[in-house]
C-alpha cells in the first residue's frame, strides 16, 4: 500500500478526529501506514479494534501501524504488546503532526513504541481545521472534549480527560469552511457535549453555540447534535427545538437506564421522571420530535423489576431508536466491582430490551407514512429524514436535499415517492 489508510472505531467525534490525524499525519510526510483510532467504550470495541490490527498486519505486511484513540490511552500496554503494532499515540498526541515525525522505527520494544501522556494534565482543546469529512455527506465538528463527571461503568474519562471546549469563534470558523465546501448538515459533536463553555469565559452553552451558528453561517440548511445529557438541556437549547426550522427535530439522549435505583449506582445526575419530563416538554415545543436513546442492560444488581422499569422507560418516552449495550464491567471503573450479573442473564436482558426497541422503531415508522419529508441523501442509496430516520433513495446524487412522501416501510427503512418539488 501507498498512502494513509484510517481505521475508525466509536463515536462521531471519533469520526472527526480521524480526519485530522489523516491531515496531520500527512503533513509530518508518514506513508505506507495504518492508523487504527479505536474505541473504548465496551470490552467488545476493544476485542474488535485488536483483530483489525492484526488483519491489517496480514494484508499490509510492510505497512507501519499506529494505534490511538481510547482505548490506547486506557490500555496503552495492551496494544504496545502487540507484534503487529509500530506504535501507540495516546488521544492528544494523535491530534499533532509532531507525533508522526517522531516515529520510531520497525523493531522497537514495548516501551518505545508507546507515546501516551497523562490525558488528565490536558487543560485545553485545540481547535481543529479540516475541510472533508471523508466518506461522509454530514460533517461533524469537535466543540467539546473530556468530561467531568464519573458515572460509575464509563471508562472515557480516562481515556479523554476532562472537560474543555473549544472556543465558539473556533467552531464557527470550522462550521463556514465546511458549509462553503458543500456540507448542507453539521453535526456537533463532543464527549459531554451540553457540559460545553463551562471552561470558558462567560461560560456560554451548547444551545447559545447553536444558536450562534445558525445566526452567523445563514447557509447551514441542517444542524444536529450529536448525544446529550438531557439534564444539562439550557433554554437556548429548547427556544431551538421550538422556533428553528434549521435545527434537526432529532435526539439522541444519554438515558442509559429506567429504574432510579440503578441510576443512583450508575452515578448518573438525571432520575426517571427527568427524562420523562424533558422529552414531553420537547414534543410539546416540537410535535415531531424523535429520540434516540442509548441504555444498558443487565448493570450489577440490576433486578428483573429494574430491568422492567427501563422498558418501560422506553416504551413511555417512544424512543424510536433505541441503542442498547449489554453491560461490559470496564476494569478501573467502580461498577467493576460491584455484584455482576450471570453473563446469560446480562444477554438475554440485552435481547430483550432490543426487541423493545425494534417494536417502537417499526410504530415510529408507521407514523411516517404518508409524511411529507425533506431527505439528505447518504453516498450508500439511503437517505436520513429531518427526524434522522433512514429512507431508501436509489438512484439520487449523494449530498442532496430532495422532498418526498413516505409511501411504505419494509421494517428497517422507509419508502418514498418524489415529490413534484425541485430537489434543493
Amino acid at each position: 500500500m501507498s498512502g494513509i489508510e484510517v481505521i475508525t472505531f466509536g463515536c462521531r467525534l471519533n469520526t472527526y478526529e480521524s480526519e485530522v490525524m489523516k491531515a496531520q499525519a500527512e503533513k509530518a510526510g508518514l506513508n505506507h501506514a495504518i492508523l487504527v483510532n479505536t474505541c473504548a467504550v465496551t470490552g467488545e470495541a476493544v476485542r474488535q479494534a485488536r483483530q483489525a490490527i492484526r488483519r491489517a498486519r496480514r494484508d499490509n505486511p510492510h505497512a507501519r501501524i499506529i494505534v490511538t484513540g481510547c482505548a490506547a490511552q486506557t490500555e496503552k500496554q495492551t496494544f504496545a504488546a502487540m507484534a503487529e503494532v509500530d506504535a501507540v499515540l495516546g488521544n492528544e498526541e494523535k491530534l499533532t503532526s509532531a507525533s508522526y515525525r517522531s516515529l520510531p522505527d520497525f523493531g522497537v520494544s514495548a516501551e518505545e513504541k508507546l507515546r501516551v501522556n497523562d490525558i488528565m494534565s490536558v487543560k485545553a482543546t485545540a481547535p481543529q481545521m479540516i475541510r472533508h469529512i471523508d466518506g461522509h455527506v454530514r460533517a461533524f465538528i469537535q466543540v467539546q472534549n473530556g468530561c467531568d463527571h464519573r458515572c460509575t461503568f464509563c471508562i472515557i474519562p480516562y481515556g479523554r480527560g476532562n472537560s474543555r471546549s473549544v472556543p465558539m469563534g473556533a467552531v464557527v470558523d470550522q462550521a463556514r469552511k465546511l458549509v462553503d465546501g458543500g456540507y448542507r448538515e453539521i453535526v456537533l459533536t463532543g464527549v459531554d457535549a451540553t457540559s460545553y463553555g463551562g471552561d470558558l469565559p462567560g461560560a456560554p452553552t451548547l444551545g447559545l453555540l447553536a444558536k450562534t451558528l445558525l445566526k452567523q453561517i445563514p447557509d447551514i440548511r441542517r444542524l444536529r447534535l450529536s448525544s446529550i445529557d438531557s439534564i444539562e438541556a439550557d433554554a437556548h437549547l429548547m427556544d431551538l427545538i421550538a422556533d428553528e426550522p434549521r435545527f434537526m427535530p432529532h435526539l439522541h439522549l444519554s438515558l442509559q437506564h429506567g429504574d432510579d435505583m440503578i441510576l443512583k449506582r450508575m452515578k448518573r445526575r438525571h432520575l426517571r421522571a427527568d427524562a420523562l419530563r424533558f422529552i414531553e416538554d420537547a414534543r410539546r415545543l416540537r410535535p415531531e420530535m424523535s429520540f434516540g436513546a442509548d441504555m444498558i442492560a443487565g448493570f450489577p444488581t440490576e433486578t428483573e423489576e429494574m430491568f422492567e422499569n427501563a422498558v418501560r422507560l422506553a416504551e413511555e418516552a417512544g424512543i424510536a431508536h433505541l441503542h442498547v449495550f449489554p453491560y461490559s464491567p470496564r476494569p478501573g471503573t467502580s461498577a467493576a466491582r460491584m455484584p455482576q450479573l450471570d453473563r446469560s442473564l446480562v444477554k438475554d436482558r440485552a435481547a430483550r430490551l432490543r426487541a423493545t426497541g425494534l417494536r417502537l422503531h417499526q410504530s415510529h415508522l408507521d407514523r411516517m407514512i404518508g409524511t411529507r419529508q425533506w431527505l439528505l441523501v447518504e453516498n450508500n442509496g439511503l437517505a436520513h429524514t429531518e427526524n434522522f430516520t433512514l429512507v431508501a433513495a436509489p438512484g439520487l446524487r449523494p449530498g442532496e436535499l430532495v422532498p418526498v412522501t413516505i409511501t411504505g416501510h419494509n421494517g428497517k427503512h422507509l419508502d418514498m415517492q418524489l415529490t413534484a418539488a425541485a430537489a434543493a
